[in-house]
């Protein structure tokens, strides 16, 4: 069983033309036709994107038939998070708070999905997505978060599970943390010249010099392969690119 796992934050939908076009997220996604979306800084009720629900517009322009959406920030009016859109059922979903002390608020969207087989054999598959916050201590305790949460510990060892979003990690500090620690394996890892892991660049869109977007995983997973966005109109339409993985799950 294959799937294409997706994620990209979003930036609102607002590009580096400052545009809110969220016609041109749309039509970057449907271009790659994940079977799973992770998306960060999504709005919903904000006035600057006309007060919409960004994960259903999306959802719906896209043709997903589940989605959720979890609330991190909380502005004048309205609010703005992480969504995650789906082909296969979501069965349940929590919103993890990762805020640390009066830094700004972030948080981790946990959903179970059940992923169906042509054949009717069904998977179980946890996917935590998440927008870090921007410096390295914060990023830590962030993380150790996530590992005492509830909705991570309660999750069998073997589970099928991914870890993914806007890290915010320039540096790949976090990375031991979750391979050695977590004994996760990092999808968007390439190997450099020298034969040490460098992460897939994503960021800033139209000149990426930081893997800021990563996906993790383990259990019933195996990669296939991984990419950034190469379309061209992925340079304006946010300030960060999409990420590619596809995964065979397994027993």
């Amino acid at each position: 069983m294959k799937i294409r796992v997706l994620s990209y934050n979003i930036h609102r939908a607002i590009g580096f033309d400052r545009r809110f076009a969220p016609e041109r997220i749309v039509e970057i996604l449907s271009e790659h036709d994940a079977d799973i979306v992770l998306l960060q800084e999504v709005d919903e009720g904000v006035p600057r994107s006309r007060e919409l629900e960004l994960a259903k517009e999306l959802s719906e322009a896209l043709g997903y038939p589940h989605y959720v959406m979890g609330h991190n920030v909380s502005v004048k009016k309205g609010w703005y998070g992480n969504a995650t859109l789906s082909r296969f059922p979501i069965l349940r979903e929590r919103n993890i708070d990762l805020t640390i002390g009066q830094r700004k608020r972030r948080g981790c969207q946990h959903s179970t999905i059940e992923v169906k087989s042509s054949s009717g054999k069904t998977y179980p598959l946890e996917v935590f997505n998440l927008h870090l916050g921007l410096s390295a201590k914060e990023r830590q305790k962030q993380a150790g978060v996530l590992c005492r949460s509830k909705e991570y510990e309660d999750l069998d060892k073997d589970a099928a599970c991914l870890i993914g979003g806007d890290f915010n990690d320039w540096r790949s500090l976090l990375r031991s943390l979750f391979i050695e620690g977590l004994e996760f394996q990092c999808a968007t890892d390439k190997e450099s010249k020298t034969g040490s892991p460098k992460a897939i660049k994503t960021y800033p869109s139209f000149s990426p010099r930081g893997g800021l977007d990563r996906i993790y995983y383990r259990g019933g997973l195996r990669l296939l392969s991984a990419k950034r966005c190469r379309y061209k109109l992925s340079k304006i339409a946010s300030d960060h690119l999409p990420i590619i993985t596809e995964f065979e799950l397994f027993d």
